[in-house]
């Protein structure tokens, strides 16, 4: 697929690829690499899918992907990420199109359509929130961030694991991949925590877009509540629960998927509550029934998908404090058979932590460590630190719901 570039006003070049057929949808960045992502086959199948009917407008975002790698560290907030949709769409001659905005780039959609409404048809959000610290909780945030600095890599296997819950032979190995080759630790330790200050709440009002929320029933990586609150505070807002877990579009149930997004971006089409047919017209002045949650049916919510951010390894950011027995437990490392040592190494693996930061940290051997790395590993089935970093995101998750 050719990979086209376009330089925004403040100099910074954007690379982007422009396919399919019919009305416009571009798809907005999260962490993106988008030449990696056409090797996911997930993700692959969708995108041809979707050009059946639409023209797909993919892009990295500045610092990600082809884009310009080299950025302002500090220039990182929506206003930098309006820049990169407005050199994408002005580039390819794009006056107007619907906005898919993913994750993070939920808050980018929401201001776009606000700010220039005759550019913005429709929105389709999903697994963001207007006021991004909703979806990212600030103990979690700077986990994650301990992850990131400490071990890329580790955090790329782990979050293609946990996040998406996708065996590391299949999809899963091209997704770590395309995390890993998407930018720089620094850059992304930049971006989530200029993420976690983004907050559009105030522009929601202005949005005239129709939009439709989109949230998985099984889903527990953010609250359901949180989707409501953005369907309800957006005019033309209306929310839609689709089955399964899987925190992200077009891998459980995809043909459902695809269809209610073509048929939305193209005629505005929306399946019935509780019905797998399709039909409403959706618009800035439909009535509060549009904003409620609708359901699709065949919901499968036995499996618990992982948590965004491993918070496991906070309590090992002590300033070189050893944290002592009992570690795991604290920070929300669920047991299931392990022993309190086993449970404390668990967390500060999740953290990021090497085996002899754990060892400096927990006052024993390295060779203890890796000891007590092979017996958890054998107890939670896990193959490597990955599986078991992405053990623990998925486990705290399923604790905090039962409890």
């Amino acid at each position: 697929m050719e990979m086209r570039f376009a330089r925004a006003e403040d100099g910074v070049t954007i690379g982007y690829q422009v396919f399919g057929r019919g009305p416009v949808l571009v798809w907005m960045p999260s962490l993106s690499n988008i030449a990696a992502q056409w090797r996911i086959p997930a993700l692959r199948a969708a995108y041809e899918a979707l050009a059946r009917n639409l023209t797909i407008v993919l892009y990295d975002g500045r610092g990600m992907g082809a884009s310009d790698r080299r950025i302002d560290l500090g220039d990182l907030g929506v206003d930098a990420h309006l820049r990169d949709l407005r050199a994408v769409l002005d580039d390819a001659g794009i006056g107007s199109a619907s906005l898919l905005g993913y994750y993070h780039a939920t808050a980018t959609a929401i201001a776009f359509a606000a700010r220039e409404p005759s550019r913005a048809e429709r929105l389709v959000l999903f697994g963001g929130a207007a006021r991004m610290r909703e979806a990212m909780r600030p103990a979690q945030t700077q986990a994650l961030l301990s992850l990131v600095q400490q071990d890329w890599g580790l955090f790329a296997d782990a979050a293609a694991t946990a996040w998406l819950g996708w065996d590391a032979a299949t999809s899963g190995r091209w997704t770590a991949e395309a995390f890993r080759t998407a930018t720089s630790a620094a850059v992304a330790t930049a971006w989530f925590s200029a993420a976690e200050e983004i907050d559009v709440t105030g522009e929601m009002s202005r949005v005239r877009a129709p939009s439709l929320v989109l949230h998985r029933q099984g889903e527990q990586q953010i609250p359901v509540e949180v989707f409501r609150r953005l369907a309800d505070g957006l005019p033309g807002g209306r929310l839609v629960e689709l089955p399964g877990s899987t925190p992200t579009l077009f891998m459980e149930d995809a043909d459902r998927d695809i269809r209610l997004v073509t048929d939305f971006v193209t005629s505005g089409r929306l399946p019935d509550a509780g019905s797998a047919s399709w039909s409403g017209e959706l618009g800035p002045d439909a009535g509060p029934a549009s904003r409620t949650g609708e359901r699709l049916p065949d919901a499968d919510q036995a499996f618990h998908s992982g948590e965004r951010l491993a918070d496991a390894g906070s309590a090992s950011r002590t300033g070189g404090r050893s944290p002592g027995a009992g570690m795991g437990a604290r920070t929300g490392v669920p047991r299931d058979g392990l022993t309190a040592r086993e449970s404390d190494v668990l967390a500060l693996v999740s953290a990021g932590d090497s085996n002899t930061e754990i060892a400096r940290q927990l006052g024993i051997a390295v060779h203890t460590v890796e000891r007590h790395l092979s017996n958890l590993y054998r107890k939670i089935g896990a193959r490597g630190r990955a599986d078991a970093v992405a053990y623990a995101m998925r486990r705290m998750t399923e604790n905090r719901q039962s409890g």
